[in-house]
């Protein structure tokens, strides 16, 4: 029988292992801090959302954004993850209005 190694999960593994799907990455500097901001086109967009500037559903094919800070809060950078749990989906309009 042959030994198949398990992937890791994708919580695991840092932030630069992990691909970016259907969009492009960059960096945008706000009143409230230095963001990244990922453009999610509607065909990678496979799951419901809620926006946290509109507090409605992102449903699934919707173009919007992930965002989340430069630099991890100290919770998140003592608990490793990175940013992770601080990702945010927007909607692109919802985003450009938060200033």
């Amino acid at each position: 029988m042959v030994s198949r190694k398990k992937k890791p999960s994708k919580h695991t593994r840092p932030v630069s292992d992990r691909p970016l799907l259907g969009g492009h990455q960059t960096r945008e500097s706000r009143s409230d801090g230095d963001w990244m901001v990922r453009h999610v086109s509607g065909s990678a967009a496979g799951k419901a959302y809620r926006c946290p500037g509109c507090d409605q559903t992102i449903l699934p094919a919707t173009p919007h954004v992930v965002v989340w800070p430069e630099t991890p809060s100290l919770l998140a950078a003592i608990g490793g993850g990175q940013s992770l749990d601080e990702r945010r989906h927007w909607h692109k309009a919802c985003w450009q209005r938060h200033r």
